[in-house]
């Protein structure tokens, strides 16, 4: 092994900076490898001109006292990103004609808010609420999910309280279920807005969305929660985490691409094929690998069959794709934007899909004073883009750019010729600039199947390597895939006979 390496870190988004922080901070000689430019993955930012443009993630949970984020950087000792409360967290326009839903962070308010939008459906929320109390404090007690080992159900046995094992049952079902058990089933208003909710979260309707999962996520707006808006960009977020690595010895090393993974020369430990600008490909050795990348590039990072239980592999290759995504980035005068424009907002549309919208604060560094910029998303499948002849390809890129420019037009009550810039990221540009898959976006998608005990484990088959990120419990999102990293770090600590705690 090489002087001053012990663990590797492949992938520098959230989840992999988070573990390789986690990792420094207890005096482990780490390394991250990133093969972009800059940190972030899909939480990374790209600049155009005097604009600032955060790539896919544009809100950050967890921020809030007792949150993941905030007792990550209380352990780390430091300061957590300039952040803003977002309220509403989101505002819902379900684009029939009917008034907007404000997701409100005051729970009164909200709860206002959601008698006069759906009526008659408190004992939805009632239910949904009591699940969240259970989940939030068994959270809080960092559960290892799925179990797979006896240290593991130790760490979940601890977890567990009486509310959990009430709430257990319920594992199996979706927030479709959990509509129809409190007689709520038939309210098509409210289910087109938890399917709009839901999707941004877990990747499914609410008839797929796992009922504790899902209960949750629809809390995330609502004090003691809330949504935050970051100052500079989503940016800062990396950049306080990488100050930690390299403040405790740590190593971020970028444009170093993860090609393979080998067993060392004495079949212990790792050695792991490095791909560099140059051409060159060294070798790095460590003991243990913590991957943060999708667990469906395992296969390619391990293709010795004798490294990877043939049961495992042919688990991950059947693993279902989860969703591209769409982007449109744009900027215009300020003075266009409606009166208390939100920061977020969510619009029903059939094509080519909803629009989730993030428009910048005045002030926040990412456009000049006067103007701002406005980043809208839509989900899609991540087939075909790859293998789209270039003639094709843009043509279908000008016809979705237009498509999604005209909605955004009629979310924000916009003339066509306010844009001061726009364009466009496919499926086909995500790969290239984060280098996943297909350029897949999120996670596995939590349906019932999927969440929870029956996830994917960050103990993997495979001796001294672990698996975090968005694929892993608790889900997407950068406080998910932060407490994903935690969980692999306890692991992997833990079989080395120390313990990693954060304070409660």
């Amino acid at each position: 092994m090489d002087a001053g390496q012990d663990v590797i870190v492949i992938g520098g988004g959230i989840a992999g900076l988070t573990a390789a922080a986690l990792l420094a901070h207890d005096g482990i000689a780490v390394t991250l490898l990133e093969s972009h430019h800059q940190l972030g993955g899909c939480a990374g930012t790209f600049r155009r001109g005097p604009y600032t443009f955060d790539v896919g993630a544009t809100q950050v949970a967890g921020l809030e006292p007792g949150g993941s984020h905030a007792r990550l950087f209380d352990h780390l000792n430091i300061n957590p990103p300039a952040a803003k409360r977002l309220d509403p967290g989101c505002v819902v326009d379900l684009n029939d004609g009917s008034a907007s839903i404000h997701l409100w962070h005051d729970p009164q308010r909200w709860h206002q808010e959601r008698e006069a939008q759906f009526p008659g459906t408190e004992r939805f929320w009632q239910l949904c609420s009591w699940i969240h109390q259970q989940n939030w404090q068994f959270a809080a007690a960092d559960p290892v999910l799925p179990v797979r080992s006896g240290w593991d159900l130790s760490r979940t046995l601890a977890a567990l309280s009486l509310g959990n094992l009430i709430s257990a049952p319920l594992g199996l079902l979706t927030v479709g279920d959990l509509l129809r058990l409190t007689g709520c089933g038939g309210n098509r208003r409210l289910r087109r807005f938890l399917d709009l909710q839901l999707r941004l979260y877990s990747q499914q309707p609410c008839d797929r969305t796992a009922a504790l999962y899902g209960a949750t996520v629809l809390q995330m707006c609502q004090a003691p929660l809330g949504l935050w808006h970051l100052q500079g960009s989503m940016q800062s977020l990396s950049e306080s985490l990488r100050s930690a690595i390299e403040r405790d010895g740590g190593q971020v090393l970028l444009r170093h691409r993860a090609q393979r993974l080998q067993r060392g020369s004495d079949g212990s430990g790792w050695r792991v094929q490095v791909d560099l600008p140059d051409g060159s490909q060294p070798s790095l050795h460590a003991s243990d690998v913590i991957c943060s990348l999708p667990p469906q590039s395992l296969p390619a990072l391990l293709p010795d069959p004798d490294l990877m239980p043939d049961t495992y592999r042919r688990h991950l290759d059947t693993l279902q794709a989860p969703s591209g995504a769409i982007v449109f980035y744009g900027a215009l005068e300020r003075r266009h934007l409606p009166p208390d424009c939100p920061g977020h907002l969510q619009r029903d549309q059939a094509s080519p899909g909803s629009l989730f919208l993030s428009v910048s604060h005045d002030g926040d560094g990412r456009a000049p004073e006067g103007r701002a910029t406005v980043i809208a998303s839509v989900f899609t499948s991540p087939e075909g883009w790859h293998t789209m002849e270039e003639e094709a390809y843009q043509s279908r890129k000008q016809e979705l750019l237009t498509t999604i420019r005209m909605g955004v037009n009629a979310a924000l009550d916009l003339p066509d010729h306010a844009w001061l810039h726009q364009e466009l990221a496919t499926p086909r540009g995500f790969a290239h600039w984060t280098g996943r898959p297909q350029g897949i976006v999120g996670g596995l998608g939590q349906s019932p199947d999927r969440f929870g005990p029956f996830g994917l484990a960050s103990r993997t088959p495979v001796a001294n390597l672990w698996l975090c990120g968005d694929s892993i419990h608790p889900g997407e999102g950068t406080a998910g895939v932060s407490l994903s990293a935690l969980m692999a770090c306890q692991q992997m600590m833990a079989a080395r006979g120390r313990e990693l705690s954060l304070k409660r």
